[in-house]
C-alpha cells in the first residue's frame, strides 16, 4: 500500500543514517527507528498500533537480577518473566500434515524466548499420536488441527538453554492432559532434562523459603516442573502446583482492574502456606494487534492490586501473552519492577545496589 514520505518522515531516516556513518547512537526507550539495528542492546523496533505513528525502540530483554544484584536468596525472593502458552507460536508449521485452526500466543522460538530472559514457560501437554504433544485445545483432547508439536522437540531446546547457561535457572508449569503412565517421565528422560531435576523432595512445605538459588546452581538442579495433575506427585515426583503455589484468575477475569482472586484450583492468594504467587495478565482470546495496549500502566497496577490480595507479597512469576510487545518498557519493566520491590524494596530492580537485598541507590 503507498503512502506519503514526509519531510518528518525524512528527517528521521536522516538521523538514522548518520548515526550509521559517525557511530551507532546510543538509542532511548520510544526512540523513532527503521529497524531494530537502529535501537540499542536489549531493544527492537516495533510499531504499536493503533496507539503509536511509527516504529520506535522497546525492550526485547530482562534484566538478569542474578548477575545485577545476586544470585545468594531464596528462589521466591525474585521474579521471573512468564510466557503464557509458550509454544503456541505464530508460523509454527503444521507437525501432522492439517492446517492448525487455534490461537497462538507468542511471536518467538521457545530458544528466542529463554534467550530474552524468559525463565518460566506454560506449556498444555496431551497424549497424541502415542507421544506427549504440546496442544490448543479442549476437553483434555488434542486433535491434528489444534496440535502444535511434540513436547520431545520443546524440551530439547530447553535442554540446550540449560546447556549453555549454566548459572540459570527454568520453570515448567505444565497444564497437563497426559494420561498415559510415566508419559511425561519418558519425555523429560530422553530429551535430557531430567539431569537437571529440582526434586520435591527439596521443595518446601508451609510457605518455607526456597533454597538459595546459589544452591540450586551449585546442585545443578535447575529444573522446576510444576503439574496440574495432583497424583503425578505420588507416581512420577512431578509436583502438583497448588501444593507450592498460588494463582490469580486467567484471561479475561484476570485483568479486570482492581481485582485480584484466585483461579479456581488455587488455594487463595493470601495462603501463606503456598510461597509462590504466579500473577496472569492476559485476556481469554489473545489478539497480537493490540496485546502491546496491554503491557503498560494496566499491568504494573494490577502487580500491586495482586500484591495486596496475596498478603502483601510481590508476584514471582508474571505470565503474559506476545511478551515483547509493548509501548516502551511492557513485561519486562512490570518484572524490574517485581525484583526491584522483591529485592531491595526499589520500583526498579536496576535500583538495588549490587550486592546487597536491602539498600536501594538513587
Amino acid at each position: 500500500m503507498g503512502g506519503t514520505f514526509t519531510a518528518a518522515a525524512a528527517a528521521a531516516a536522516l538521523v538514522l543514517v548518520m548515526a550509521g556513518l559517525f557511530g551507532a547512537a546510543t538509542a532511548n526507550i520510544g526512540d523513532k527507528c527503521l529497524t531494530s539495528a537502529d535501537c540499542g542492546a536489549g531493544q527492537w523496533c516495533f510499531d504499536c498500533e493503533p496507539e503509536l505513528a511509527g516504529s520506535h525502540c522497546v525492550r526485547s530483554a530482562a534484566t538478569n537480577p542474578f548477575q545485577l544484584v545476586n544470585n545468594s536468596l531464596p528462589f521466591n525472593k525474585y521474579a521471573y518473566l512468564t510466557t503464557h502458552n509458550s509454544f503456541a507460536i505464530v508460523g509454527e508449521p503444521s507437525h501432522t500434515g492439517i492446517p492448525r485452526i487455534t490461537f497462538d500466543n507468542q511471536e518467538d522460538t521457545v530458544t528466542d524466548q529463554l534467550n530474552n530472559g524468559v525463565r518460566a514457560l506454560m506449556l498444555d501437554t496431551y497424549d497424541f499420536k502415542g507421544d506427549v504433544w504440546l496442544c490448543h485445545s479442549s476437553g483434555g483432547k488434542c486433535n491434528d488441527f489444534t496440535a502444535f508439536e511434540p513436547a520431545l522437540d520443546t524440551f530439547k531446546e530447553i535442554e540446550a538453554f540449560l546447556s549453555a547457561n549454566p548459572s540459570e535457572i527454568v520453570t515448567l508449569i505444565l497444564e497437563d492432559y497426559v494420561n498415559a503412565p510415566n508419559g511425561l517421565t519418558n519425555v523429560f528422560n530422553t530429551s535430557g532434562l531430567q539431569k537437571y531435576w529440582f526434586p520435591v523432595s527439596k521443595m518446601p512445605q508451609n510457605g518455607q523459603d526456597w533454597p538459595l538459588v546459589s544452591d540450586m546452581v551449585t546442585s545443578n538442579q535447575r529444573l522446576l516442573v510444576f503439574t496440574s495433575a495432583r497424583s503425578k506427585q505420588v507416581t512420577e515426583g512431578i509436583a502438583y502446583q497448588w501444593n507450592f503455589m498460588v494463582e490469580n484468575n486467567y484471561g479475561d477475569d484476570g485483568m479486570d482492574a482492581g481485582e485480584c482472586s484466585n483461579r479456581a484450583e488455587s488455594a487463595p492468594l493470601n495462603d501463606k502456606t503456598k510461597s509462590l504467587v504466579l500473577m496472569n495478565y492476559f485476556p481469554s482470546v489473545p489478539v497480537k494487534l493490540t496485546a502491546c495496549l496491554q503491557h503498560n500502566k494496566g499491568l504494573t497496577d494490577m502487580a500491586s492490586t495482586c500484591y495486596s490480595a496475596a498478603g502483601n507479597r510481590w508476584a514471582n512469576f508474571i505470565a503474559v501473552d506476545y511478551y515483547k510487545r509493548s509501548e516502551g518498557g511492557g513485561a519486562f519493566q512490570a518484572t524490574d519492577l517485581l525484583n526491584g520491590m522483591l529485592l531491595c524494596g526499589c520500583q526498579d530492580v536496576k535500583a538495588c545496589q549490587q550486592g546487597s537485598s536491602v539498600v536501594c541507590s538513587a
